[in-house]
């Protein structure tokens, strides 16, 4: 099985990723490379329209794609990446925040399946972040983003969940 060839646009992108937790356990989409193969994961969310503020692109990405209404709690952290994926450069500005939702429909699931716009299938899951950007396993996207959740003693709470109620 082939998996569609996707390289990053070559113009900034803005786009909002929401954080949500289950057990300690963040909600990330697989990202595969081009045979399909498991490279990273992704908290859920997607790219800001013009004149779209990034909370109003966040919860309508949520909706698209899991169709759950969030809301944001706090204040977003924001980074940026520029990339490489498959010798293109992707260059995106990321506004990344907590998400809150009622959940109770994902409860008995490991796995969510959901389409993108594009009418791509995905896969969303909750990760250990600990685990993940690990040899051999899945990295976290953007990178950087493991060291801004880890607390900095211990390097397993993530700082999102000390945040959270």
């Amino acid at each position: 099985m082939t998996a569609t060839s996707w390289r990053p646009p070559q113009h900034i992108k803005v786009k909002a990723l929401g954080l949500h937790w289950r057990n300690g356990k963040l909600l990330a989409a697989e990202v595969a490379d081009d045979e399909g193969r498991l490279t990273g994961v992704r908290p859920l969310g997607g790219s800001v329209e013009f004149g779209e503020r990034w909370q109003d692109a966040l919860k309508r990405e949520f909706i698209e794609e899991l169709e759950v209404e969030v809301e944001v709690p706090g204040p977003p952290l924001v980074m940026e990446n520029i990339y490489r994926h498959h010798g293109a450069v992707g260059h995106e500005v990321l506004f990344i925040t907590e998400v809150v939702f009622d959940a109770a429909r994902f409860a008995h699931l490991d796995n969510i399946r959901f389409r993108e716009n594009s009418g791509s299938v995905c896969t969303a899951r909750w990760w250990d972040v600990a685990a993940l950007d690990m040899p051999g396993g899945p990295a976290l996207f953007p990178a950087g983003l493991k060291q801004a959740l880890l607390s900095a003693a211990d390097g397993s709470t993530p700082r999102a969940q000390r945040r959270s109620p």
